[in-house]
């Protein structure tokens, strides 16, 4: 049995090779395995690439930036049947690898995913807000949506069958490969196993961007799951705004903020039930296949002459409307109006019309030379 150990690495002069020397390969070999280093130099500008091939390591280059497009790369030159992952920059217990696969090894696992939380994390290793916030959260959101069942999604240790690896079809370029390597396995009922490990400081500078990064995954886990994050809320939303605008403008209520703030939940709820669609619209033509089965409906049936048409007739009741309130103005001289009423639902409608248009107009380019495209 071979184990590829692969390592995408981008400036990391001074730390990958200590990180390539830090695999334990004579007691792999003596263990009946044998082994390679597979270092993906993703575009760096330093000594990287001959630092790791001098340190032992087949030195690879992605031919795109990116986490994801380095292991993409790695991947496909691995040649192993267990494929272990892990950072260059020292964090990670590669000393521990024999270790770290015994459950793939003993038939007990597929899927082995480092836990840092569980483990021992160094001081310094990892700033308070990703130790106590960004990771514990999504790793909380992945497993309420996916059941994955794990304590840190984001590990960057891991270790899998190649075959199990191949089954995957992960697709992600960014730092989002992370989450849909955990998600896909989860979807595909890999046989997943956790084991702590201890967390290290990195040596160099970080490539992490703590916000933009954790973005990249709830976007992610949203276009895998739109519906907990956009439709359910956006209901709710919608419902509460159409209440409370209608009560104004029926004569239930006779407040002007209440009008006010009816009008924006109304508008904020309908731009959510349009981001829903739009967000399984993007899923199903990139090849996520976790979208529901109303959108699949919606997308199969999409017509851009009905949502063209809808949203033409809204804006035109809204300019109707608007007429109605402008004929009332002139009558008094353009003086003093109390139409705020019929001005709030011109509106509305106005708002509603052309957020339909152009969301028909986005989804018809979406949607464009597909099989869903009509």
């Amino acid at each position: 049995m071979k184990i590829s150990i692969v390592i995408p690495a981008l400036n990391e002069e001074g730390i990958v090779g200590k990180t390539v020397k830090s695999v334990p390969v004579e007691k792999l070999k003596n263990n009946g395995l044998d082994v390679e280093i597979v270092v993906v130099d993703n575009a760096s500008t330093d000594n990287t690439a001959s630092e790791a091939r001098e340190a032992g390591a087949r030195v690879v280059y992605g031919e795109k930036r990116g986490y994801g497009n380095a292991y993409l790369k790695g991947f496909s030159e691995a040649e192993g049947d267990i494929v272990v992952m892990g950072d260059a920059d020292g964090t990670y217990p590669f000393e521990m690898t024999y270790e770290f696969i015994q459950p793939i090894l003993k038939g007990e696992a597929d899927f082995v995913m480092g836990s840092r939380l569980n483990g021992d994390i160094k001081e310094g290793a990892m700033p308070a807000l990703h130790r106590y916030i960004g990771n514990p959260f999504l790793t909380w959101v992945l497993n309420v949506l996916f059941k994955a069942g794990i304590s840190d999604a984001h590990c960057g240790m891991r270790a899998i069958k190649k075959d199990v690896l191949d089954d995957l079809n992960l697709k992600s370029s960014g730092m989002e490969f992370a989450s849909e390597m955990v998600i896909e396995a989860a979807r595909k009922n890999v046989r997943m196993t956790e084991i702590p490990i201890t967390y290290y400081p990195r040596e160099g500078e970080s490539k992490l961007s703590s916000f933009s990064d954790g973005w990249r995954h709830l976007r992610f886990m949203m276009l895998y799951r739109p519906t907990p994050f956009l439709l359910g809320p956006g209901l709710i939303v919608l419902v509460v705004g159409i209440a409370l605008t209608l009560g104004v403008l029926f004569g239930f209520q006779s407040r002007r903020h209440t009008l006010i703030l009816g009008s924006l939940l109304l508008i904020i709820g309908y731009q959510m039930l349009l981001a829903w669609i739009q967000f399984g619209a993007f899923g199903m033509v990139h090849g996520i296949t976790g979208t529901s089965g109303t959108i699949k409906k919606f997308v199969n049936y999409h017509s851009l002459g009905r949502e063209l048409f809808l949203g033409i007739l809204l804006l035109v009741c809204g300019i109707i409307v608007g007429f109605k309130v402008l004929f009332s103005w002139q009558a008094v001289g353009f003086g003093a109006l109390s139409e705020i009423q019929f001005a709030t639902l011109a509106l509305i409608l106005s708002i509603l019309g052309i957020q339909t248009i152009f969301s028909g107009m986005f989804l018809s380019l979406l949607l464009l030379n597909s099989d869903y495209d009509d």
